[in-house]
């Protein structure tokens, strides 16, 4: 106990003499800061993506690079030019100023999905806001984080940064991030992860910026141009292996347009599973005794999912089509599974087609992204607004729309957050503008209509609310 204590007394010591020397310092040279960093990530996106490919198993190192270029070329290109020292906004007329000021140490919960990328896009925010940021790397992604995080730190401290803004907690025990988690030196935890990850940010009595699940549902609406939906969904899915959480989870397609849009699939190198080979996917892509996809079929291509079921599939598959007709747990292909595998619903018009969406929404995937992809501009309106989504996403690849920068002009992020429905603080894409602290300068503006108000008139209860508002708006 005593060891794991040392550990933390260690990691947080270091951060908050860093915080300490880290809000001295002006605009100028935090912003020399975040472009050297931004330059040594985007330098080494090729070396690092290869890197995570070979140690987590997942992906493909080709589309880890692009999402390393996310992480570090359109991240810092959103937040190069943003204020965040001293004052950062005032309005005269108002009298109010506000003034950006660090929160102090941050705790990073990094996933194996995206460990390089996840690791440049948070040290990029923390560093612009002059925040020293502690990377706590998942255990199957240790030392691509741990190799990111050297390129960083030295490239911040070339560029004067402090000593220590950016540590790797090589951490021995649950225990050392529970307790670096509670500890009150610690001032926030941007949790991107699993859901027993984020659950334990939220729970440890540190402020925290978490995600939620995505089983994120994509409409084909009768309007839409069919053979592009079908190629924008594969590049989605099939990017980096289904290993972003904003990846398509279910297609839910019109009638009118099912049988052309299958066509469009299968053309493109998709594979429909028969009922049999639906059942045998479920049982090797999903543990249902735990709810939740297995460890074993994530990131992984089509093919070698196929060879784990025991399915025969053409050498070229990209990816697994299944055919459903019900959400649920006990429809195990209904649930997030990050990896080319994919439900199929086949409804008839727009209403049953909003409900089968919000089922899958409501399964596991709440507050997170919605996709529609359509031309009638009334449907695709009211889609959005029935639909409890952060990000609702019209006629783009779901997985590269979502994280902005791209397909969108969605905040670039790798933190997307689900509101309140998924249990997070904020439906936004995290970035720098959520690790300030915001105080207000307020000068004295007298309210002239307070002052020739006959307040007398509060105390009278004959007086209406109606009569009050007249009175105090009288010669305005």
């Amino acid at each position: 106990m005593q060891k794991e204590t040392n550990i933390v007394d260690e990691i947080l010591g270091k951060a908050t003499a860093a915080a300490a020397v880290f809000s001295q310092l002006g605009q100028t040279q935090v912003d020399r800061i975040t472009r050297a960093v931004f330059e040594a990530a985007l330098d080494n996106r090729v070396r690092l993506a290869k890197l995570a490919a070979e140690e987590t198993g997942m992906g493909r190192w080709q589309d880890k690079v692009l999402k390393n270029v996310v992480a570090s070329q359109y991240v810092y290109e959103s937040i190069k030019n943003q204020k965040t020292v001293g004052v950062i906004s005032e309005d005269f007329e108002t009298g109010i100023a506000e003034i950006a000021q660090p929160i102090g140490p941050i705790l990073a919960i990094i996933p194996c999905t995206n460990p390089t990328a996840t690791v440049m896009f948070k040290t990029l925010i923390a560093l612009k806001t002059r925040n020293p940021i502690i990377i706590s790397a998942h255990h199957r992604a240790l030392e691509c984080c741990r190799e990111t995080v050297r390129i960083c730190y030295e490239a911040a401290l070339a560029a004067d940064a402090p000593d220590d803004c950016v540590i790797f907690f090589d951490r021995g025990s649950r225990e050392d991030t529970q307790n670096l988690m509670r500890d009150p030196r610690l001032a926030l935890i941007l949790a991107t992860g699993g859901e027993s990850v984020v659950k334990a940010a939220y729970s440890s009595g540190t402020p925290a910026l978490g995600v939620g699940a995505g089983n994120v549902p994509v409409y084909i609406e009768e309007s839409a141009d069919i053979p592009f939906a079908a190629e924008q969904i594969l590049i989605s899915k099939t990017f980096d292996n289904g290993t972003i959480c904003a990846s398509e989870q279910a297609m839910v397609v019109e009638r009118k347009v099912a049988t052309r849009f299958l066509f469009e699939l299968v053309e493109r190198g998709a594979h429909v599973l028969s009922e049999a080979e639906v059942e045998a996917v479920g049982k090797i892509a999903f543990d249902r005794e735990r709810r939740t996809m297995t460890a074993e079929v994530v990131g992984q291509p089509a093919t070698r999912v196929a060879a784990m079921a025991g399915i025969n599939v053409h050498p070229d598959t990209r990816l697994l089509v299944a055919p459903l007709h019900h959400v649920g747990f006990d429809v195990p292909l209904s649930c997030e599974i990050l990896a080319p595998i994919i439900a199929y619903y086949v409804v008839d018009g727009f209403d049953e087609a909003v409900n089968r969406c919000i089922d899958l929404n409501f399964h596991g995937g709440i507050g997170h992204t919605v996709s529609i992809f359509s031309n009638d501009d009334g449907k695709i309106r009211r889609f959005a607004e029935t639909m409890n989504a952060g990000r609702v996403l019209v006629n783009m690849p779901s997985s590269q729309g979502a994280v902005g920068g791209m397909f969108s002009k969605l905040t670039p992020s790798l933190t997307l957050g689900c509101g309140t429905g998924g249990k997070n603080i904020t439906m936004d894409n995290v970035s720098a503008r959520h690790l300030l602290n915001i105080q207000r300068l307020a000068r004295r503006r007298v309210n002239q209509r307070m002052e020739r108000f006959d307040a007398s008139l509060y105390f009278d209860e004959s007086v209406k609310a109606g009569a009050i508002e007249a009175a105090f708006n009288h010669n305005f």
